[in-house]
């Protein structure tokens, strides 16, 4: 599955967030804009995946809703973590201040990474011999 793909290659590049100057005002602004990026990636991916589950949601649900359904379907996903998520994607461009985009980054580090790293672990377990058939 393509969008999977993207998000896994994303994902390699937004892990090494934390070993970058995390002081440093540009590093800090394309980690945030990485997350915004596999935030998209993610939601979308799951999406798709409930779309080969046969999940009606997949054809008509919001993002809240995909979030929801993929919740109720697959114990990796933690639903709070992907809501707080989606508040944070949405709130990005309302962050002006230096502190609260660091804040944003050690969140970021400290439980949005560690859940895309999951949600990939778990479906290339669940879907790994046929991530390809799906397009």
């Amino acid at each position: 599955m393509k969008k999977f793909d993207h998000f896994s290659s994303n994902l390699d590049v937004l892990a090494r967030a934390g070993q970058e100057d995390l002081d440093n005002e540009f590093i800090i602004s394309g980690i945030i804009d990485k997350f915004s990026l596999q935030f998209e990636l993610g939601w979308k991916s799951l999406k798709e995946l409930l779309r080969y589950e046969g999940r009606a949601v997949a054809s008509v649900g919001s993002l809240r809703a995909v979030i929801k359904e993929a919740y109720a379907v697959y114990d990796f996903i933690d639903e709070s973590v992907w809501l707080s998520m989606l508040k944070a994607r949405n709130d990005l461009s309302h962050i002006y201040d230096g502190g609260e985009a660091k804040r944003m980054v050690r969140t970021i580090l400290d439980e949005y990474i560690p859940a895309f790293l999951r949600m990939r672990t778990e479906v290339l377990r669940l879907y790994g011999d046929c991530l390809d058939a799906m397009q």
